[in-house]
C-alpha cells in the first residue's frame, strides 16, 4: 500500500551559490558521511559533477521528506537520510538512528529515483508500507 509520494526540483545553481556562500559548511550539513566522500571526489575530478551530486541529493531527500509527510523536522534530518547506488546503478534510500527506526517501526519501504540536467536536479521518491504477514 502507498504511504506516501514526494517530488521535488532543484536548480543546481542555487546550490552552487549556496556553496559559494557557505563553503563545505552547506554540504557537510546535506550529506551524509559516504555522501560527502563521493561529492569530494567528484569535485576534485570534475566540479560541476561534485555540484550536481549535491543536488541531486538535496532533491531526493527534499523528496523522501516530503513522501513520509514530515518535510525537515525530527525524526527527519538531512544527515539521517542517505541516497546510495546500488551495484547495478539503481539509486536506494540508506536511513540512520532514530529515522531509521521510525522508518522500520512503521513497516517502510521507499523507492527513489533521481536525474540531473545542466541547470537542475529532480526526485521521485515513493514510499510503501508493507503488507502484515498473514
Amino acid at each position: 500500500m502507498i504511504f506516501g509520494i514526494g517530488t521535488d526540483i532543484c536548480d543546481v545553481r542555487r546550490i552552487a551559490a549556496s556553496l559559494e556562500r557557505r563553503g563545505d559548511r552547506f554540504a557537510e550539513k546535506v550529506l551524509a558521511p559516504g555522501e560527502l566522500a563521493t561529492f569530494h571526489a567528484r569535485r576534485a575530478s570534475h566540479p560541476e559533477r561534485g555540484i550536481r551530486f549535491l543536488a541531486t541529493r538535496f532533491s531526493a531527500k527534499e523528496a523522501f521528506s516530503k513522501a513520509i509527510g514530515m518535510g525537515m523536522r525530527m525524526p527527519m534530518t538531512w544527515r539521517g537520510c542517505e541516497v546510495v547506488k546500488l551495484p547495478s546503478g539503481k539509486p536506494a534510500i540508506r536511513l540512520h538512528g532514530e529515522l531509521a527506526a521510525w522508518f522500520d517501526a512503521r513497516g517502510l519501504v521507499a523507492h527513489v529515483s533521481v536525474t540531473d540536467e545542466t541547470d537542475y536536479a529532480a526526485s521521485f521518491v515513493v514510499v510503501e508500507q508493507r503488507e502484515p504477514a498473514r
